[in-house]
């Protein structure tokens, strides 16, 4: 029998081992207390969906004093929200060193609530939406938000694989580009389009028409989930990084202009993201390959 008493390098292999039970089950409070709030927003965003097609059906067109199109407009909200929480998850576990496989875990699980179900929910009700949907998707609209919803799963599945410690041990991250678009901006991309769609509507414009940019535009957004197009990051930026003057009064006028004109502005930076990805790896596939090393 071994009665060995276990050495401070022991303990100190325990903690970095990613797969050490205590290590891997470990609840760290902030990071773990922000997922928390990105699973409650996308919660609330499925509450206010069915709140919104439940307003819909009722004889008086309003239920709970609310009328669809403001409970559409919440869940959008929400569903920005939860981006904003997924963020600080992440950025306040590696600024305080506290990435676990837990964390990792829960943070996928509210990610396929919060970018999962409830973009697919708002759209599939819309679609139904006898004021402002469209007949010809009513009998696929189920359809389209399943395969949304695989591709978002499939793509958080495959990103736990992808940043795994245990394949990753001997390897060191030079890339830190996502590889497939991102969850959360996917969600944001479907969410933006539809505060734009029902900002058309408040000022009587037919939504019905500009209804049909949705289920393809959902499809295209499943496809880019689950493709190899590289899309940046951002997490080289922290609270050390630089810039000059001028980009900074430049991203302050951005901002602004983006509270001033949401509607249109958060799709525009949207599809910016989505088709910059897709223009750069067009790029990337147009360059001739690297010449070949002579042999010496």
């Amino acid at each position: 029998m071994n009665l060995r008493r276990p050495s401070p390098s022991d303990d100190l292999e325990a903690r970095e081992d990613p797969y050490n039970v205590t290590q891997a089950s470990r609840i760290y409070f902030l990071p773990n207390l922000m997922t928390a709030g990105n699973l409650f927003c996308g919660f609330v965003a499925v509450i206010h969906c069915i709140q919104a097609r439940l307003a819909e059906t009722v004889p008086t067109g309003e239920y709970l004093n609310k009328t669809s199109a403001d409970h559409y407009i919440q869940a959008v909200w929400f569903i920005f929200g939860a981006a904003a929480f997924d963020t600080l998850d992440g950025r306040l576990a590696r600024m305080g060193g506290r990435e676990s496989l837990f964390g990792a875990e829960f943070d996928s699980l509210a990610d396929v609530v919060s970018f999962g179900i409830a973009p697919a929910l708002m759209v599939f009700f819309l679609i139904l939406s006898p004021t402002q949907g469209y007949e010809a998707f009513r009998n696929i609209g189920w359809f389209v938000g399943f395969i949304y919803l695989l591709c978002a799963a499939v793509r958080l599945a495959r990103f736990n694989v992808i940043t795994n410690p245990l394949l990753h041990r001997d390897k060191k991250e030079t890339n830190k580009d996502f590889v497939g678009l991102p969850v959360p901006a996917a969600a944001a991309t479907v969410a933006s389009l539809v505060l734009f769609l029902l900002h058309l509507a408040a000022i009587d414009r037919a939504l019905r028409y500009w209804a049909l940019a949705l289920p393809p535009l959902m499809l295209l957004i499943a496809v880019l989930m689950v493709s190899t197009v590289r899309y940046p990051s951002g997490k080289g930026v922290d609270l050390q990084t630089r810039t000059r003057l001028q980009p900074f009064v430049l991203l302050l006028a951005l901002v602004a202009l983006l509270v001033v004109f949401k509607e249109i502005g958060l799709l525009c930076v949207c599809l910016g993201y989505i088709f910059f990805g897709l223009i750069r790896h067009w790029r990337r596939s147009k360059r001739p390959p690297p010449p070949a090393a002579n042999p010496a």
